[in-house]
């Protein structure tokens, strides 16, 4: 695992944008995992800012978000369809007929995850996926307790995530489902690599954990330490408690791929 620490949020936001966009001009038909949330906005509006201004292009992608709600339908305002849409899909030249979410709709749950895990397979799996951290230190909706082989399939959401996600709902916690559609574990472990970006203090516990604690199913992101290419960025409120930062910052310093970078 690879830890790169920056001064603030948007630095980090910027870094973790432009490792994507480098990965998109490598390869052009890039397979992304894709995430939503807060954090997500400010790397979206990157993206969609090099699009308009250095011509990066989407036209080849290929996405796979890591979840969706059960029971709203795409067109739902709070759905992360229509999150996708907004943040980024309507910003750039990606064809939507190659981007992909659950469908929280399905009349059978099973048959749609067993579907979803297939359409990843059969676009020879993701390249370059990225991801946020929970409160909790869920990846995707992996809620505490999830088997870190686990596969796509429907999760009881907690309580505490809920609540979490209830400004997307006006604050209305009864309008939050209570359930999703999300990778598993083992799905996100098996991409190609991982990237995952947490800014803000109120994270820096729960990165401490994630990063240099025991893997544990009680921090289902504490399973990246055993992915063989994953990068973490964080921001120096995210990295407050974390005891190797001389170690990561005199790597990303000699490092060669971030030379120049």
């Amino acid at each position: 695992m690879e830890v790169i620490l920056q001064p603030d949020a948007a630095a980090a936001a910027l870094l973790v944008a432009r490792v994507i966009a480098r990965e998109i001009r490598r390869q052009p038909k890039l397979v992304l995992g894709l995430a939503t949330g807060r954090t997500m906005e400010a790397v979206y509006a990157h993206l969609a800012c090099m699009h308009r201004e250095e011509g990066l292009s989407f036209a080849a992608c290929r996405t796979f978000n890591l979840d969706e709600y059960i029971g709203l339908p795409p067109e739902h305002p709070a759905s992360y369809r229509q999150y996708m849409n907004q943040h980024l899909f309507s910003q750039v030249d990606i064809d939507l007929q190659n981007t992909h979410l659950p469908d929280g709709t399905a009349t059978d749950l099973t048959a749609e995850c067993a579907y979803y895990e297939h359409l990843i397979v059969e676009c020879g799996g993701i390249d370059l996926q990225l991801l946020g951290i929970g409160h909790d230190g869920h990846i995707g909706f992996n809620e505490p307790m999830s088997a870190l082989r686990s596969r796509t399939r429907d999760k009881t959401l907690m309580r505490s995530t809920i609540e979490q996600n209830a400004e997307m709902f006006a604050g209305e916690l009864s309008k939050v489902p209570y359930r999703a559609i999300t990778m598993g574990v083992g799905t996100i472990l098996e991409s190609k690599r991982c990237l995952l970006l947490a800014t803000g203090y109120e994270k820096a516990g729960i990165i401490a954990k994630a990063l240099e604690g025991p893997i544990t199913s009680r921090v289902t992101a504490s399973a990246l330490q055993l992915h063989a290419h994953c990068t973490v960025v964080v921001d120096y409120a995210a990295a407050a408690t974390l005891e190797e930062t001389e170690y990561y910052r005199w790597i990303f310093e000699n490092e060669p791929e971030w030379q120049n970078f």
